[in-house]
């Protein structure tokens, strides 16, 4: 057993995944006899929590500690490791990243990333950012760690070590994911006989080595499993069309990766040949807003269920693949976990640049993130990532210093942004948007006035557009019906606007 310490996580109102990532430290003998101190803006949440992990110790017997307070040095105090999962604006301002940039013709699946709406999210992110890392230094265990799971991943990542001075490791599971369609599509009966190598930026990652039971999987292979899936095939048609081209599968979801490229989603009449509406992850409308939205209203309904399973013991083997209690597990016992991280460059990806925040390859002991250095993306990948990169990099130096006439460059230069819009049109969008979301942007309180007039005085048109496949938000009584449809073998009907 180790000795005791602290990890706090910011953002544990987000019920369901502060529940998983809790399970998943608790699943680990070592890191039972610890305190956990939960914080968040939303007392009600954070209440809810706190008695399903209370039941879940009760029950269990750990030694465990858990604390919950709004006060979030309070929670930092002494913690040896913070977990980031805050999404800033919460769903108000997310509707304003999708809502927004539709009204000028720019329809995104997910708008966490870049894009319009990700460097929105990014510039009340980092924001955020800089003032959890300086909380964290001041309050939190010498040299303690920084595990951000929020998006925008890279510019959170970027800001939190280059301007919050604080160690910082960015963790998402879109690895995991894909790993296990393609130890799908290859006939695998254990995803674990699929092994790989994966290298790029977050959401924009490659499988650049694919080995099934030790030999080396083929582009071929690949395209003939995927195209041969009867669900696959349908779903992922962005990602197979990109492993077509450019010889490697993308880690990314279909929605998420269309909206990464400047060819998918530019033109309406040609965006649902590219998606599938079966699941929102496809490709969908602003389908991350709407699912978001719907879990708001539902999950008071998932409480009770949440507070029966945990009722149960704790089963270890069902811990999920999310890295943060590997990563931790590992630091403190020394068990060597291997996954991909995000983290600064510095030579890892050698066709990248250094100051860059790439996601790949890394094994985790007692002696801390140790990387896999030398990966050369293929000259495709490296250019697609180029692009987002330099789009990121100005976008946190945008968030850093309040420049409003950079941040309007970061805009201008994003892949399908720039696809769509004029430069016009991207200086007024960026200036609604701006003005919209000004109360999480005191970063840019000198610009807000500037931009209110500049839009009183435009006579440029936008128009009234929900995308080229949106779908209504369904109410409580809705999503009852639904799950009731798909118990008894019914898939439900999806209402498409167009």
């Amino acid at each position: 057993m180790t000795a005791p310490f602290k990890i706090a996580i910011i953002g544990a109102g987000s019920v369901g995944f502060t529940r998983t990532l809790v399970k998943d430290l608790l699943s680990a003998p070592a890191l039972q006899d610890i305190e956990i101190a939960l914080t968040d803006l939303n007392e009600h949440n954070l209440s809810m929590i706190r008695q399903i992990l209370d039941r879940l110790v009760a029950v269990n017997r750990f030694a465990t500690r858990i604390t919950a307070t709004t006060d979030r040095r309070k929670a930092l105090e002494g913690a040896r490791y913070v977990i980031n999962c805050v999404r800033l604006g919460g769903l108000e301002a997310f509707a304003d990243d999708i809502r927004i940039p539709l009204k000028y013709g720019v329809d995104q699946c997910v708008g966490d990333t870049i894009c319009a709406g990700g460097i929105m999210y990014g510039q009340r992110s980092v924001n955020a950012i800089l003032d959890f890392c300086a909380d964290i230094r001041d309050v939190a265990e010498p040299g303690a760690k920084l595990l951000n799971y929020a998006n925008p991943m890279a510019m959170n990542t970027w800001a939190a070590i280059d301007h919050g001075g604080v160690d910082t490791i960015g963790l998402c599971h879109g690895v995991q994911h894909g790993w296990r369609q393609i130890a799908e599509v290859l006939g695998a009966e254990n995803p674990h006989d699929v092994e790989y190598i994966c290298s790029g930026i977050n959401h924009q990652t490659w499988y650049v080595d694919v080995r099934y039971k030790g030999r080396r999987v083929t582009k071929e292979e690949l395209v003939e499993g995927f195209a041969r899936h009867p669900v696959y095939s349908q779903q992922e048609k962005v990602r197979i069309d990109v492993l077509k081209r450019f010889g490697v599968y993308s880690t990314e979801s279909n929605g998420h990766l269309s909206e990464y490229l400047p060819w998918y989603r530019k033109r309406p009449e040609e965006i649902t040949q590219w998606i599938d509406m079966s699941e929102w992850i496809h490709g969908e409308t602003g389908g991350y807003l709407r699912v978001c939205t719907e879990g708001r209203n539902w999950f008071e309904e998932e409480f009770p269920r949440f507070l029966a399973e945990v009722e149960k013991p704790l089963d270890p083997s069902l811990r999920s693949d999310e890295h943060a209690s590997h990563i931790i597990e590992a630091l403190e016992t020394g068990k060597v976990y291997r996954g991909h991280f995000n983290v600064k460059n510095k030579g890892l990806i050698t066709n990248l640049p250094d100051d860059a925040i790439v996601e790949t390859t890394g094994f985790v002991d007692r002696f801390g993130l140790n990387m896999v250095a030398g990966i050369t993306l293929t000259d495709a990948c490296a250019t697609i990532c180029q692009a987002s990169i330099n789009v990121q990099r100005m976008a946190v130096k945008a968030a850093v210093t309040g420049d409003v006439e950079l941040l309007k460059l970061a805009m201008l230069n994003d892949p399908l942004t720039g696809a769509i819009c004029t430069p016009d049109e991207v200086w007024q969008m960026a200036d609604e948007m701006l003005v919209a979301q000004a109360k999480w942007l005191p970063q840019y309180a000198h610009a807000i006035d500037g931009a209110k007039r500049r839009l009183a005085a435009s006579t440029l048109r936008t128009r009234d557009w929900k995308g080229a496949a949106s779908v209504p938000v369904r109410s409580v009584e809705q999503m009852r019906e639904d799950r009731a449809q798909r118990a008894g073998g019914v898939a439900p009907d999806r209402q498409v606007v167009a």
